[in-house]
This record gives structure tokens, sequence and C-alpha cells, in this order.
């Protein structure tokens, strides 16, 4: 296998803030040679980074309709290269067309918090996740950690997921489509497998997505506006505002929405909205209060932003071996 890179500034693209904040659910850090391993796009790859430079290798892809890398025609003219396509999958990937430090220089002069933060959790980007895996990962998430989360996923993956290649002795799936979990036997199954009450959530909104056109249903959430992409999100089963908004954030595109957690609750409540302080639990209305409030402050990036304070927020990023600043700044 080969290492290829693609140019980003370690300033522009922080790995570990960016794979390990509660975005994604199916990467892992392997800390003696500081790579990460992970599937998206039905491609199991492996990242790391150094210097202006990310590095990347392609361990193996269902995007079997590329030539290899490297491979012409038989007149001798090159094909369409395939380095190309990993490439360009890894700059939507990442976002890598959005220029993230002009954004921090914005967001810094508008918010004090930001700027005291952004030194040390720099380059943290917003995914730009496929839709099926990000809604069906965020129904999992529900009342878990990350590392339930991630078996959780790994468990779809496994059961329902096509086969991509073999690696170091262990086989990596693709995420399943719709029409996979959509099967009346997917609940009980799932429950087998420890899934829970999200059993039912998983099999009745995979159904209803694939009754509403699948990849069409979800192309037309994109073009819509935030709020009623939102809106249509919660109509299936198990998912609320919270799942609604990550949904509309990490994958279609809508980056002023803002997931409202405990986290951002008490940020919000600690350095923004000292009124909502001491609330045992957060309402309808305070959730609508702390994503207006935000929005007014950051505009359209909105979710983007608070992404980097989220970071920030999260006990494995503080006071740690596992920080944004000493993981990183090593290789810049």
């Amino acid at each position: 296998m080969t290492w290829y890179k693609l140019m980003c500034n370690c300033q522009e693209l922080q790995l570990i803030g960016t794979l390990n904040g509660g975005q994604s659910f199916r990467w892992t850090h392997n800390k003696d040679t500081d790579e990460w391993l992970g599937v998206f796009s039905k491609t199991v790859w492996k990242l790391r980074q150094k210097e202006d430079y990310l590095h990347y290798e392609v361990i193996g892809s269902l995007l079997n309709d590329t030539p290899k890398i490297g491979t012409k025609r038989k007149n001798g003219v090159a094909k369409v290269d395939s380095e190309d396509l990993y490439k360009k999958l890894l700059q939507d990937y990442f976002r890598l067309d959005v220029n993230l430090s002009e954004y921090y220089k914005e967001w810094s002069e508008k918010d004090e918090l930001f700027r005291s933060v952004c030194k040390q959790f720099y380059g943290i980007r917003m995914l730009n996740q496929e839709p099926v895996e990000n809604l069906f990962s965020f129904i999992c998430s529900q009342n878990n950690h990350i590392s339930r989360i991630s078996s959780l996923v790994e468990k779809l993956c496994t059961h329902y997921g096509e086969v991509i290649c073999e690696y170091e002795g262990i086989t990596y799936h693709a995420f399943p489509e719709a029409e996979k979990l959509s099967q009346p036997q997917v609940e009980s199954e799932l429950r087998k497998l420890g899934f829970g009450y999200r059993a039912k959530f998983i099999q009745k909104s995979a159904a209803a997505i694939v009754d509403a056109g699948g990849e069409n249903w979800f192309a037309a959430l994109k073009e819509m506006k935030y709020k009623e992409a939102r809106a249509e999100l919660m109509k299936l089963q198990g998912i609320g505002p919270k799942v609604a908004d990550c949904i509309c954030l990490m994958s279609l595109g809508h980056l002023s929405a803002l997931p409202v957690d405990t986290h951002v609750y008490q940020i919000a409540a600690q350095h923004y909205l000292p009124h909502l302080r001491g609330k045992k639990s957060v309402t309808e209305k305070m959730y609508v209060e702390i994503g207006d409030h935000f929005r007014a402050l950051y505009g359209d990036y909105t979710g983007w932003a608070h992404t980097v304070l989220f970071c920030a927020d999260l006990k494995k990023f503080q006071n740690g071996t596992e920080t944004a600043s000493t993981k990183s700044k090593k290789k810049c």
C-alpha cells in the first residue's frame, strides 16, 4: 500500500479534535504511530498528519468502478486517476474548501470565550458525513456514551453492511443502506444484539426513509431551509430535536443547526445565559433560546463554531495526554 498526500496545513485541520470529538464513531487512533484508521464512503482509510500535508492510505474500497492508481488505457492515454477520487472524497469529508482560519478570526472577534480556547483547539472541522450513517449513528447515541455508541454502530455494519476488506485480521464493513435496515425482522434482530428500544426506532425510521424516497429524500432535505429539514427529520421515530439538529449539522449542510445537549447547556448557562443556571433539564423553550442566542452570535456557521467550544469542554481533552495542543502542535 502507498501513502498519498493532500496539502492541508495542520492549523486548518486537527485530526484528534475532529475525529475524536463525538461527530463520527468509526475512527480509531493508534497512539504509537499517531495514525487514524476509519471507514466512510464504503472505503477503509488510514490518515496521518505531517507538516503541511494530510497523508492517507486507501486500505480497501467498494468503489470498484474507478481504475486503480497508475493504470492506463491501451492507447497510452491515462485514465481518470482514482487518486483524484479519493482526494476529492477527503476534501469533501473534511470540508477543506472552507478557509477555517478566516472563520476562527471572525468568531474570535465576536466571542471572548471562543478567543480563549481556539489557540489550543485550532483546526476543528465539521465533518460532512453521509446522511444514512449519520442518522442511524445518532439514533444509537441516545442515552449512551461514545464507546457503546461505537459498538452499536459497528454491529449495524457487521450484520447488515457489505464487506469492504480484511486488514490485520479485522474485517471491515460499509455502513448499511437504509433498505437493509428497513426489513421487518430487523427490529427483533437488533434487540437480540443489545440495541434495546433503539431497535424499533432504527427499523421504523429506515422503513419511513425508504418509503419517502431514500437518497432523493435526503437530497431534498439538503435543499430545504434548516427549520423545514429539521421538522421533516422529527417525523421519524426516535428522532427528537437534538438528533435532528445533529443530522442537519453533520450531513445535510445546515451549519447553523445547534444540537443542545448537557455540554452545550452548561456552556450556555455558565458563560452566556446566566439566568439558565441550575436548571434540572433543558426544556423546549430553553433549547430554542440557547440555539437562537448562538445563531445571533455566530451566524450561518453556528454549529461549527460551537463544536470548537464543545471539544474544549470535553474532559478527555482537558489536563491529560490526549489534548488538542500536545498531540497536534508537535506536527506543525
